[in-house]
């Protein structure tokens, strides 16, 4: 439950309050050039520290472990942890009685029988996602010329996204966001049909993303208002360019060398200051929840980073296993 991918394989672990977090990656291949420092711009973009994130602020220093050796990676796994240094678990220990709406406490006590760490989320906690950005440095390199951009484009279903902010933290409240990803530079050919469709497999890793409640690719859903005369992308030369994109770049399952852009959808966070009914398992009934502790107000102003690594996983695992079967060659 914790690994993803075939060839490029990345497994997370940690817990928010424990002592840290990480990522390994199996099957990178030898000797790509990385650095600590090279992964601090995309850990920089999910560090908190703006306006409507949480007032938890850790540093996230990547302690490579395993897996480089004189600054190249040597094909046995890379291993990369960071610690944490800013807890405060006592905020957590009212959640035991009474579960967060909307939020894992409950199925996770419930699943794992109450051995689940509860503090901060424990494993269900979006701290996990700092391995994930890691990963994604790592997969970006494999990917080479092929550029990865994602950008927060609504939040509290307003393009005004500071002003919904300011809205939302003077109600004590949290707000949902969408979140717009696009990918230039590939090649045709990636993917298969079915299962392993590049829409299949990039939902499955963006829904590891927490409070991830939807997707779409292309025209996504508007699509069922349009007509096939108008979606049809028209191919205007010989390497399949299309006058439009609402296929969003996949055709079949698979790559058509046209830009790939979908979008997801986040939640609001779980956690709010303002006061919820909830179950209180101790007392037998429904009581009043005062949520402590330091939260974000839009989990989704921290997303772009984590959906660009996210993206460029699943793509670095399909481009290693079409050089594997010899389809694609660059």
């Amino acid at each position: 439950m914790n690994s993803f991918g075939r060839l490029f394989k990345v497994d997370i672990f940690g817990e928010s309050h424990g002592l840290g977090v990480g990522v390994s990656i199996d099957g990178c291949p030898a000797g790509i050039p990385v650095d600590a420092d090279d992964l601090e711009p995309d850990l920089s973009r999910r560090r908190a520290g703006a306006k409507g994130t949480t007032p938890r602020k850790e540093a996230d220093l990547p302690e490579i472990m395993s897996g480089v050796f004189k600054g190249k990676t040597t094909g046995a796994p890379v291993t990369i942890f960071f610690r944490n240094t800013n807890i405060q678990s006592g905020d957590y220990e009212n959640l035991v009685a009474s579960p967060r709406p909307g939020h894992a406490d409950f199925t996770g006590h419930k699943k794992f029988g109450g051995f689940n760490d509860y503090r901060g989320g424990g494993h269900f906690s979006a701290r996990l996602t700092v391995g994930i950005v890691a990963a994604g440095v790592l997969a970006k390199k494999i990917l080479k010329d092929i550029t990865i951009e994602s950008k927060l484009i609504e939040a509290g279903g307003s393009t005004n996204i500071d002003e919904a902010l300011d809205k939302a933290m003077a109600d004590q409240n949290s707000i949902g966001g969408i979140v717009e990803c696009r990918v230039k530079g590939l090649p045709v050919g990636l993917g298969e049909p079915f299962w392993d469709s590049v829409e299949s497999l990039i939902s499955h890793a963006v829904f590891a993303i927490p409070a991830t409640k939807g997707i779409e690719f292309g025209s996504g859903f508007y699509s069922a208002k349009m007509t096939g005369f108008v979606h049809n992308d028209s191919i205007i030369d010989d390497n399949g360019t299309t006058e439009s994109n609402y296929s969003g770049g996949i055709n079949g399952g698979i790559t058509n060398g046209n830009e790939l852009v979908f979008r997801m959808a986040t939640k609001p966070t779980s956690s709010i200051a303002k006061a919820q009914k909830t179950m209180n398992f101790e007392k037998g009934m429904v009581d009043e929840l005062e949520i402590k502790g330091r939260h974000d107000a839009c989990v989704a102003l921290r997303v772009p980073p984590i959906l660009e690594a996210i993206t460029a996983i699943v793509l670095a695992d399909l481009m290693l296993l079409e050089q594997k079967s010899n389809r694609i060659y660059l």
